[in-house]
């Protein structure tokens, strides 16, 4: 049976007068014009992929907005057949670089979104670029986390709210705190319980960024009144830009499904594995419950679970 390629990729883009420019690279090996993306490396997540891909194509860093689109589909292999390739795409924010042509892209292009559809060489990557242009209007991403593994509740004999991180769950935070700052979040709000601020204590530390405690991502505040908490989480998007939110298994899969519900937005499955994380994309919503104010609506909720269980499974690329 033929071995699935997986590789990653992003729209590279920057903000222009007249609204984003993407980047589209051209490959002299195949002579086409596509978006950057690569083979994934051992153990490397896509997201992961998607960042060091659009560096080495490209020269520029980037921050990982929100996933895009997954493609599927098949490609040659050295024996005559083919095999099943998956690519997951990202949106991706031009940070900082200068272009240098190298052996894989020896010319880099920004343009428009109505230049760029008419430039690709692939129906895919235009599929991704309409993804794109369909996630323009958002305005927040919240990154929500399941915190990760802290032992068994009836083996601690303190106050619950005290029950630190595992071992297991030491590492999971590590494998979580190589994905994270990939995304560059600037507000980071965790349920009051100890192995929730340990799990996002490393991202905090990095970024400088001050750890806000929020009783309404915890289970029995949560619980006692889910409307003020899925308000809560909604203020959080409000404020604009890439928060994480840290939070526990009895809230995420409530919280979601009330927030897609609201939205129109079928799930198929709505899991909360510890140190999971569910990207959660937001628009500007005119329609309200109240006729106050704006509110906000979901527009795409994607699932990554744990990291590091996911990092072991990935097989290297071909």
């Amino acid at each position: 049976m033929p071995v699935l390629v997986r590789a990653a990729g992003a729209v590279l883009w920057r903000p222009g007068a007249q609204g984003p420019e993407v980047a589209l690279v051209h490959r002299p090996r195949y002579d086409d014009w596509s978006l950057p993306k690569g083979k994934l490396d051992p153990g490397e997540l896509p997201a992961q992929a998607a960042v060091r891909e659009v560096a080495e194509e490209t020269g520029f860093s980037a921050v990982l907005v929100r996933p895009l689109a997954q493609v599927r589909y098949e490609v040659p292999t050295r024996s005559g057949g083919s095999a099943p390739k998956i690519v997951d795409y990202y949106s991706a924010r031009l940070r900082a670089g200068e272009f240098t042509p190298n052996d894989e892209v020896d010319e880099l292009r920004w343009l428009s979104l109505e230049q760029a559809r008419a430039e690709l060489s692939y129906p895919h990557d235009a599929r991704v670029l309409e993804a794109f242009d369909g996630s323009r209007e958002e305005t927040a991403t919240v990154l929500l986390v399941r915190h990760a593994k802290a032992g068994k509740r009836s083996e601690w004999s303190g106050d619950d709210a005290l029950r630190p991180l595992s071992e297991a769950g030491r590492k999971q935070r590590d494998a979580l705190h190589s994905l994270l700052p990939l995304f560059a979040p600037s507000r980071i709000y965790s349920a009051p319980r100890v192995r929730c601020e340990q799990t996002v204590a490393p991202l905090a530390s990095d970024g400088g960024i001050d750890i806000v405690s929020e009783p309404l991502f915890s289970e029995e505040v949560y619980s006692a009144d889910r409307q003020a908490g899925l308000r809560a989480l909604l203020e959080v998007a409000a404020e604009g830009g890439t928060s994480v939110v840290c939070s526990q298994g009895g809230v995420i899969p409530d919280l979601v499904t009330r927030l897609a519900d609201s939205a129109g937005l079928r799930l198929d499955e709505v899991a909360s594995r510890k140190s999971s994380v569910w990207t959660l994309s937001f628009r500007p919503d005119e329609r309200t419950d109240d006729g106050e104010a704006p509110g906000l609506r979901l527009t795409a909720a994607d699932y990554l679970p744990d990291p590091l269980a996911r990092a072991r499974r990935t097989p290297a690329g071909r």
